[in-house]
């Protein structure tokens, strides 16, 4: 299918339902934490902004108080007063490998003793855009940045400045971070506090943005510069790209000389080897990548072919810098994952997804709660409708239904934490084994009994 394009205002994107009422029954109620989580959220939201440095992290889609994380290992997260959860959230993605790894902790040990940042050029981000570059075909140059967001901004700019065009097109439900641009219709964080864009974010900011819904190619004209889509939609929950979808827009784009976007920050190097275009056989002319290649530290990448990123200052007019950028902590910590995943790695990966999805759906059925658990590869997600969605329209009817949030509130009562807003996907890591995957599943059953009981 394709689609015309239609210019993006901030008062008509496409966005989620507004927050659903507070729920009742006893499988509805929210967790308190208590004691010091308690006593730390009352402190933080006099110094921060809703007592959280990111919306995701607030509970707001699913009420209750957040629980403050003190220390986390492998599979488990233990908050401030000192309760273990098995986490599906680790750390939004970072922790492939689990928590505090010790290949991971020994390389940012040595890292730090000696020296935390320099404003030079350092070995170790050499050696991660060697590696990231040997993983992925096609990609020959790579810029590294402090997260996700600098990285696609970044991206975009040089896909402008490159073409000579202005328009980008992006996805209703994509997230490509916070930048003004980029942030409409943007899923995630975003669609959990029910907003459709941001407030301070003006006309102008988005007058040549194109937003078109996931899994429909859009027709492009000579004025696009750059398609952005995350292959893999993994901030609408977890929407699957359609068969043809991906190569639809590789076709497109060529069409009228556009260039194709893979925001991999999520997808990068936790499908496979060589991520979404090895995944898929579809390749973009930009890459973006954050998460894994920091092993849990801020970090975010951007990369292309030699021609393209020569386009980047020094050696282009496309201006763009960090004075973090490279950090020697973060390039050490994203090295030591990286050479953690191996071929091995990933069968045992996709093999505890794949566990997982089978367990939560015989869980779900057999309590006669309607619900789906998709699953790319080593990706999951969790929907509680009769159907996986197919964009951001169906994800948000699924997501704002009112089910997914006693769905968490039962399973952390259980001790395990999913995230708390139904926009997210389930990571799980290579510290999952057999024993938490059976735990999770248990109490899944326990909780979906206490959900039909509810209903």
């Amino acid at each position: 299918m394709t689609a015309p394009l239609a210019p993006t205002s901030l008062s008509s994107s496409s966005a989620s339902q507004p927050e659903e009422a507070a729920p009742t029954g006893t499988g509805a109620a929210p967790v308190s934490p208590g004691g010091a989580s308690e006593t730390l959220f009352e402190r933080a939201v006099k110094v921060i902004p809703g007592g959280v440095n990111s919306p995701v992290r607030a509970f707001r889609s699913v009420g209750g108080t957040p629980y403050f994380v003190d220390k986390a290992e492998g599979a488990f997260v233990y908050d401030a007063d000192g309760r273990r959860y098995i986490d599906y959230v680790q750390s939004y993605g970072p922790q492939i490998a689990g928590h505090a790894h010790p290949a991971v902790v020994r390389a940012v040990q040595q890292a730090a003793e000696r020296g935390t940042s320099y404003g030079a050029p350092t070995r170790g981000e050499v050696l991660l855009a060697e590696e990231v570059r040997a993983r992925i075909d096609g990609l020959e140059m790579l810029r590294l940045t402090s997260s996700g967001t600098e990285a696609a901004m970044s991206a975009v700019r040089l896909a402008r400045g490159v073409t000579g065009r202005d328009k980008i097109v992006k996805f209703a439900g994509c997230y490509h971070g916070h930048s003004d641009s980029l942030l409409v219709a943007g899923g995630s964080g975003v669609a959990q506090q029910g907003l459709a864009g941001s407030e301070g974010v003006t006309d102008g900011a988005v007058a040549d943005t194109v937003v078109a819904p996931y899994n429909v190619i859009p027709r492009l004209d000579e004025s696009v510069a750059v398609v952005c889509v995350e292959p893999v939609a993994a901030n609408m929950g977890l929407v699957a790209p359609e068969p043809g979808f991906l190569q639809g827009l590789r076709d497109a784009c060529d069409e009228v000389g556009a260039m194709l976007l893979f925001d991999e920050v999520i997808t990068g190097f936790r499908l496979c080897r060589g991520g979404a275009a090895q995944w898929f056989g579809v390749k973009p002319d930009v890459w973006c990548f954050g998460k894994v290649i920091g092993g849990g530290l801020p970090v975010g990448a951007f990369g292309a072919s030699t021609e393209i990123m020569s386009a980047l200052a020094p050696l282009g007019g496309v201006y763009q810098a960090g004075t973090l950028s490279g950090n020697p902590l973060a390039t050490a910590a994203g090295l030591a994952v990286l050479e953690l995943l191996d071929d091995d790695a990933y069968r045992r990966l996709e093999s505890a997804v794949e566990s997982l999805q089978q367990g939560l759906t015989q869980a779900f059925a057999a309590a006669g709660v309607p619900a789906v658990v998709p699953r790319v590869g080593t990706l999951l997600g969790l929907f509680f409708t009769e159907s996986a969605p197919h964009d951001f329209d169906t994800a948000s009817a699924a997501a704002d239904n009112g089910l997914y949030r006693k769905f968490f509130h039962g399973m952390l009562r259980r001790g395990i934490a999913f995230a708390p807003g139904a926009y997210e996907a389930i990571f799980v890591s290579l510290a999952h084994d057999d024993s938490e995957i059976e735990a999770t599943v248990e109490a899944a059953a326990e909780t979906a009994r206490e959900m039909a009981a509810d209903r």
